[in-house]
């Protein structure tokens, strides 16, 4: 067996009997009348006007496996110690599995339901506007990325084995192609199923999940956290508890900041979604709107803006090619986006995240809110959004969302004819600036002209908002070496809502180390 590296066009890399016989001809007199490969990464190479594919191979004269593949070990063992584990995201199952692996039994709840039975309550946001607390876009089995796209892609490498992640997701029913893509990707219509095997495992490897339990009290004694008190009047007790509640639970860092648990404000980014038809965006990155055998196309742009004398980054982010946008408030009075793509990235839409850095000095009108200030700052913006929509609505529920074609962004003008759009509850047109401060709106303007010399035509696109669930705008501190809360004994804050992670990989790998580091202590 030999590893050769390829340079080929789509039609030939991308389609699978012209790859074979490429290499059949390129190898043939050398591994025999059979040629055997199995590739080990794929990119794409949109740099020049011609396309290319980069491929890392793996040839032989026979078959090639696919290598040592995850083994997860069923037997229900007799465990001596438990940790709860608040949240069922990435970190969640993730903590979870790696708990039952090292003799620990994970007593997983989730204050949403199962995965099945959120579909009825996203189709009741996209419908009839109203959206459950409990259960939504961001709440419920599997976290936010389950119903938010599924991209797997991260640069986290050095806080965990990436590999072991995306093994781990294909034993449970991704796809292999995850493997091997440079930005791998499961989609919103397959992460359903996975995560439902995620939760077979745990419950077959002797763990526990409850659904529709919600913590609403945690037991700290002389520093040291017992336990916590769910749907207001039930206990439960544990060795350790694992926090993995994710970036949206707000009610959660105000149990904290209530009890006295040290937190911190934590810098995020706000912005807007920003929509083009994916043709467009095929036709910038690859130089045709017939992009043929190769994957909707996608972008990453950075821009650095200059408002006030103050230096702002401008970024996109979690670009979602072939994909929707959709209603993501967790509350009834609030105006929140997000953007997801199913598993083939077919819709005619591509849509990605454009913010704006938010830092310190910019939430400083709520600095009497101690470390939840970040977090004011951000609410603020989206419960005020939720009003104008109102106002000019008429409407006393509502999830519409503010729209403005940039180009009218740019001029200070309504656009009275808003562009075809993937989201479902509908748009409004307004001026941005109406529902942003001056330094947002001008480091905004300023980022989609550098945005526009970069792809040209990019202001014909239009401007969506709120994107503001980027990151967590706190952080729950932790000790570096043990990974316990700098003051509370045998509490792991984990994940996005921690402030540790920035998506599913990482945030599965940030789980796996927080369940190593509580058996490490504490087994």
């Amino acid at each position: 067996m030999k590893e050769i590296q390829l340079s080929l066009s789509p039609d030939v890399a991308l389609h699978g009997p012209s790859l074979e016989a490429h290499l059949a001809d390129l190898y043939s007199s050398e591994l025999g009348s059979e040629v055997h490969y199995r590739v080990q990464k794929q990119t794409i190479d949109a740099r020049q006007r011609t396309v290319k594919v980069n491929l890392d191979i793996q040839i032989s004269a026979h078959s090639i496996p696919r290598g040592q593949e995850y083994v997860f070990d069923h037997e229900v063992k007799k465990y001596t110690k438990s940790l709860l584990i608040v949240g069922s995201g990435p970190a969640g199952l993730f903590a979870a599995l790696r708990c039952i692996e090292l003799g620990v039994k994970p007593i997983v709840i989730e204050r949403g339901p199962d995965v099945r039975l959120r579909r009825r309550d996203l189709a009741a946001i996209n419908r009839n506007h109203v959206v459950n607390p409990e259960s939504n876009y961001c709440f419920g089995e599997g976290g936010a990325g389950t119903y938010s796209d599924g991209k797997l892609y991260t640069r986290s490498k050095k806080r965990g084995d990436i590999k072991r992640v995306l093994e781990i997701l294909v034993k449970y029913g991704a796809t292999e192609q995850i493997l091997v893509d440079a930005h791998p990707h499961i989609g919103t219509n397959k992460l359903p199923q996975v995560v439902t095997a995620l939760r077979e495992a745990i419950l077959q490897g002797g763990g526990e999940v409850r659904f529709n339990t919600k913590l609403t009290d945690v037991l700290i004694e002389k520093d040291i956290i017992k336990g916590i008190i769910v749907n207001d009047n039930v206990e439960i007790k544990a060795d350790g508890v694992l926090l993995a509640t994710g970036h949206s639970a707000r009610d959660i860092f105000e149990l904290l900041h209530a009890k006295n648990v040290t937190l911190e404000a934590k810098p995020f980014a706000l912005g807007v979604r920003v929509e083009h038809q994916q043709r467009f965006v095929d036709a910038c990155q690859y130089s045709t709107p017939e992009r043929g055998l190769l994957p909707a196309a996608a972008y990453s742009l950075v821009a650095q803006t200059n408002t006030g004398g103050y230096q702002r980054g401008v970024f996109s982010f979690c670009m979602c090619p072939g994909g929707f946008i959709v209603p993501s408030s967790t509350a009834a009075n609030e105006l929140v986006v997000n953007g997801m793509s199913p598993s083939r990235r077919d819709s005619r839409f591509a849509n990605s995240g454009v913010v704006v850095a938010i830092n310190e000095p910019d939430w400083k009108a709520y600095v009497g809110h101690g470390p939840l200030a970040a977090l004011r700052f951000q609410e603020f913006y989206e419960q005020n959004a939720y009003k104008l929509m109102q106002n000019k609505t008429k409407n006393t529920i509502t999830q519409a969302m503010p729209a403005q074609k940039i180009s009218d962004f740019y001029r200070r003008k309504l656009s009275n004819n808003l562009a075809e759009t993937s989201y479902q509850p509908g748009l409004e047109a307004f001026d941005f600036r109406e529902i942003y401060p001056g330094f947002i709106s001008e480091s905004l303007k300023s980022g989609l002209e550098q945005f526009n010399n970069k792809m040209r035509g990019y202001q014909d696109g239009q401007m969506i908002g709120l994107e503001s669930r980027t990151s967590s705008p706190v952080r729950i501190p932790r000790d570096k070496e043990t990974l316990e809360h700098v003051h509370v004994k045998r509490l792991f804050p984990c994940g996005e809502g921690a402030g540790y992670a920035g998506g599913i990989v990482s945030a599965a790998m940030d789980g796996e180390r927080c369940a190593e580091a509580f058996a490490k202590l504490y087994v």
